[in-house]
């Protein structure tokens, strides 16, 4: 990824891409301090089909913080999946990371 997201939705999707890619080098990048895994394997993920943004709260140019929600559609072990999330995001310094989320019921 070589664009700045500027806005927690524009991370989100760049993000659903970057684990569809197997990007895990902008997955930490984009991933809040707090929250980031030392490393992050991404060899048995699923196959990422799609992604809906359900609902947005704030997230935008010149807020700190928002939340995506959002469903990612999957294909696993010859099935499919949908994975359904609220996700925080935080701007600092510019740079919008994803924090952490609420996996809902689908």
């Amino acid at each position: 990824m070589t664009d700045e997201p500027q806005t927690a939705e524009q991370l989100m999707r760049s993000r659903f891409r970057a684990f569809r890619d197997g990007d895990a080098a902008w997955l930490l990048r984009t991933w809040h301090p707090s929250t980031r895994p030392a490393t992050l394997d991404l060899d048995d993920s699923p196959v990422w089909r799609g992604l809906q943004i359900v609902d947005t709260v704030g997230g935008r140019i010149d807020d700190t913080d928002g939340i995506v929600e959002f469903r990612a559609t999957y294909r696993i072990d010859g099935g499919v999946g949908i994975l359904h999330e609220r996700s925080r995001f935080v701007r600092e310094n510019g740079r919008w990371y994803y924090v952490d989320g609420d996996i809902r019921d689908t």
